[in-house]
């Protein structure tokens, strides 16, 4: 990928990445105060149970991308339509799939979770049009992993961008005219399905694609299930460790405490999408390194990328860390501090630690060497979910959060480093050294002008919380023009075991010849 198209691609993601975080911040408060703990916490549970139905993916779209990028290279046209249409042809399978299931499950609502009997209907209601969405959405949204295959990723992020602003526009307008969850939620799954048609049109435009059951393969059917495989496992190793909350809390707890954990858990989820929207473009960079047996650019890669990952996440941990409270205070009110911020506190240094290494899995996947980190992700989350129930019921949510957060900062601190540092032959000490001495020495300033604006004053409004935030970024900001003028930013030492070998034995053999 060339400098344009990274600064193309990442510069498109962050955008549609910003209004969705800013229509977040104002429109879940406003959601929340319209609906009532209790509708929202359905709101939340449902669509977490529903979420379960991206396990019904099984790889597939990870398969989609990295033959279109194959095949689109080669000029491949016929390996192409072969892959569309076999992918299509199971998409639908599995929607039909997904809605047979959706159907059994509306009748079991109300004995799975404890849902207050005014709410019932509702809450049937409210899974059975979810889940249909959700099944559409399989055949539907293929094409959205078509443009990512080509690296078109500002058009998926432009179309997410606009369904979005659109949303935003028509709930409101819904909720101040009286409407209640059940539209909300009608807007919220119709506009990602309007936005994969729209993908649909783009992509039909680009490419010269056949259509008909002729070219259903089962070659192409093999080689989709070879690929996916292991990224499924992955799949459902990622929605046992972070899509489980919602459900042992309104298992074990109630409704209503799923919104109080989720008010600190999203926070959480927009830095993982920042960090995310700059992590997807190492795939495509270290396959082709890969491809081309270019170590030493996989080094640059794991050094660069997770600096550039650790760059983003750490003024993003230092504000929530120091002025957490008052971010929530400022988005939801006051009455949510107390419940919500233990367990933003619990989960933040976790993850943290994993978004700073946002780059090693994407390394991983580009080298197709993910299968043990697919097998460790899988132990990770069997071990949170029993945490999660152990530890739930004695602590509550902040047990819940604990249960996700001990599993997860041994894996990040212990498996991740060591086993990619020792797939390209790197120090791990020479790794964090490199990858992490700028970013902690970027974000100390910060810190300080953090903790003296708190101690000046303690902010109550998103003027006050936004007043701080600025002026800590004021030297961070300084300090990161710095790297990238000196372009300390993008310097990687000589990070190779076998070099510094090869140094050894020829100052050996130099010392015999002289002897």
């Amino acid at each position: 990928m060339s400098k344009r198209q990274i600064i193309k691609n990442v510069g498109a993601s962050w955008f549609s990445l910003g209004v969705s975080v800013l229509v977040g911040i104002f429109l879940s408060p406003f959601i929340l105060h319209r609906l009532g703990d209790t509708a929202f916490g359905i709101w939340v549970l449902i669509f977490s149970i529903t979420g379960y139905y991206g396990l019904f993916d099984l790889g597939i779209r990870s398969s989609v991308i990295r033959y279109v990028s194959t095949y689109t290279a080669t000029n491949n046209n016929e390996g192409l339509s072969k892959l569309i249409n076999t992918s299509l042809a199971t998409y639908t399978a599995i929607g039909a799939m997904a809605m047979a299931l959706t159907l059994v499950g509306s009748l079991f609502v109300d004995s799975l979770f404890r849902i207050p009997t005014d709410f019932l209907t509702t809450a049937r209601w409210l899974f059975l049009m979810v889940g249909a969405a959700v099944a559409v959405g399989f055949p539907t949204g293929i094409f959205g992993g078509i443009l990512e295959g080509m690296q078109r990723f500002y058009f998926v992020n432009m179309t997410n961008l606009v369904a979005t602003l659109l949303r935003a526009v028509l709930i409101v307008l819904a909720l101040k005219h009286g409407y209640g969850l059940l539209t909300v939620a009608l807007i919220t799954v119709l506009l990602p399905i309007l936005g994969s048609l729209v993908r649909a049109v783009i992509v039909l435009r680009i490419l010269p694609l056949r259509f008909g059951w002729k070219y259903v393969d089962r070659g192409a059917l093999r080689e989709i299930a070879n690929y996916s495989a292991i990224t499924f496992i992955l799949m459902i190793a990622y929605k046992l460790r972070f899509k489980t909350d919602e459900i042992v809390i309104g298992t074990f707890l109630s409704v209503t405490a799923i919104t109080y954990f989720s008010i600190g858990d999203r926070l959480l989820d927009y830095a993982s999408e920042v960090v995310s929207s700059l992590a997807q473009i190492f795939v495509p960079m270290s396959g082709q390194s890969d491809a081309r047996g270019d170590t030493r650019q996989l080094r640059k890669i794991l050094v660069a990328g997770n600096r550039a990952c650790a760059l983003v996440i750490f003024p993003i941990t230092a504000v929530l860390a120091i002025l957490g409270k008052s971010v929530i205070e400022a988005w939801v009110g006051a009455r949510y501090v107390a419940a919500s911020y233990p367990v933003l506190l619990v989960l933040l240094f976790p993850m943290t630690f994993s978004l700073a290494q946002g780059a090693s899995p994407r390394i991983l996947y580009g080298m197709a060497r993910h299968k043990p980190l697919a097998w460790v992700s899988l132990m990770e989350s069997i071990a949170n979910l029993i945490l999660s129930i152990v530890l739930i019921r004695r602590f509550g949510i902040v047990g819940d959060a604990a249960g996700t957060a001990i599993p997860l900062t041994c894996t990040t601190l212990y498996f991740m480093p060591r086993h990619l540092c020792r797939l390209l032959n790197v120090p791990v000490r020479a790794f964090l050294r490199e990858a992490y001495t700028l970013p902690l020495l970027l974000c100390v300033p910060q810190v300080a002008v953090l903790l003296l604006m708190r101690h000046w004053f303690i902010a109550h409004t998103y003027v006050q919380v936004g007043f701080q935030i600025l002026i800590s970024l004021i030297p961070y900001g300084l300090g990161v023009l710095w790297a990238i003028w000196t372009k300390r930013v993008w310097q990687t030492g000589d990070l190779s075991d076998q070099q510094m070998d090869e140094v050894a034995v020829a100052l050996i053999e130099t010392y015999q010849e002289e002897q």
